[in-house]
């Protein structure tokens, strides 16, 4: 077999680690249609913080390439596909980047070629709804005149320890030998091993039941929450008893946002449907862990008229925005829930976020948010998101003398909180 040259499409926090990784094995040019992303990346920076300015920068002098011209990546053979895959308002499965992404690796294909997807699908969108557009543009035929796989990305967006090398990774290939062939050239770079899956649709089922299964438990803990809070007890303290059996297992109550668990389990629900089965445990936990930025906004503003509190034009300060703490992803946050709440409460609300970059957070939510603390006093505060820079922060100093603390992520001293998850 030919020389592998790899080409990866989509260099968001999936794509520039994978093909930044790649690029120590093999000549490898990443793909993106923003222009300004790979002029970034080429200059050595990555805005999102996945890739150090170091390691970005090492593989820039040693080959490593980004570009959005198409013309750059016809002589590559080996495609590998990681580009987003959200749902609509409706929470259906929106294939529109898969399908779009697919056109371009139909204009470049050559015979003999491999393309690999990544995005997270449910089983047989590779095969069923991918390939056939592939080959429609590229006038090839499929495990014939070119060949594909499915290696799911496990990426943990801003986890600097399991990082994409560190994690293992399932793959799976079209036929036998281009199974094997797409096993080696991952397991020639992944340092955590790979699996190599009977098949295309295996591979694809697991991804989608790994974030689906986490999705699940987490709405278990939150249905707790919300019961335990109407018997008067706390939710940590009842997880610390239960978890000192040995098989308990230890997930804590939360906001479900993300690029992965808070949308999967709706591709997985949208499989079943396909093949006539209702889906109900994992819509049932959809629905809890959904409601959950309601429900803090909810009771934050109960505390409040417990307390003989305004309500009406109060004043409050939500600590971060992020889907997750230390990292700048604001992909389907619900913290974006808690807000719209409050609002309807005609409560005036500040988001108060140093990771998180003000331009995205109003192109994609519509809201503004501050990378500063202000001066002036609340009446509220609800402690949304963990980053370190909230450690230690003296919160008592935000607010004034009346006041409501709301801790999602049990982070704070639990003497000065009036309610937490």
């Amino acid at each position: 077999m030919k020389s592998t040259k790899i080409c990866v499409i989509g260099l968001g926090y999936v794509g520039l680690p994978l093909a930044r990784l790649f690029s120590t094995k093999y000549e490898t040019v990443g793909f993106d249609l923003n222009e300004s992303r790979c002029l970034e990346l080429m200059a050595g920076h990555d805005s999102i913080l996945e890739v150090s300015d170091d390691v970005l920068q090492n593989a820039v002098s040693n080959g490593f390439r980004c570009t959005s011209s198409i013309d750059e990546i016809k002589d590559c053979n080996f495609y590998v596909v990681a580009v987003p895959t959200p749902v609509d308002k409706n929470n259906c499965p929106d294939l529109t980047p898969l399908y779009n992404a697919s056109v371009t690796v139909g204009k470049v294909l050559s015979k003999g070629d491999v393309v690999v997807y990544e995005s997270s699908v449910y089983p047989g969108v590779t095969e069923e709804e991918c390939l056939p557009v592939v080959e429609r543009v590229s006038g090839l035929k499929f495990n014939k005149d070119f060949f594909a796989g499915y290696s799911p990305e496990r990426i943990n967006p801003g986890d600097k320890l399991h990082t994409v090398e560190n994690i293992k990774k399932i793959t799976s290939g079209s036929t036998p030998e281009i199974s094997r062939y797409i096993d080696e050239v991952y397991s020639s770079v992944i340092l955590g091993g790979t699996h190599l899956a009977p098949s295309i649709k295996v591979a694809e089922a697991a991804k989608v039941i790994e974030n689906s299964q986490r999705d699940i438990n987490i709405a278990f803990v939150n249905e707790l929450a919300h019961i335990f809070a109407k018997i008067g007890i706390d939710t940590l303290d009842v997880l610390e008893a239960a978890g000192t059996k040995w098989n308990f297992l230890p997930f804590r109550p939360g906001l479900v946002g993300g690029h992965c668990i808070g949308v999967d389990p709706y591709y997985l629900a949208q499989c079943a449907q396909r093949h006539g089965h209702n889906p109900e445990m994992i819509l049932a936990g959809r629905r809890i862990n959904d409601g959950m930025g309601e429900y803090v906004a909810l009771e934050t503003v109960k505390h409040m008229l417990k307390k003989g509190s305004q309500v009406l034009n109060s004043e409050l300060i939500i600590l971060g925005f992020t889907f997750k703490e230390n990292c700048p992803d604001v992909r389907n946050t619900k913290v974006i829930d808690i807000y719209k709440a409050l609002r309807e409460y005609n409560v005036n609300v500040t988001v108060y976020d140093p990771w998180a970059n003000p331009e995205i957070v109003k192109h994609e939510y519509g809201i503004d948010i501050v990378t500063e603390l202000p001066e002036k006093k609340f009446d509220a505060c609800i402690a949304a998101v963990a980053h370190r820079q909230f450690d230690g922060m003296d919160v008592l100093g935000l607010l004034k003398d009346k006041h409501v603390i709301f801790d999602v992520k049990c982070t704070l001293d639990r003497s000065i909180v009036d309610a937490r998850l």
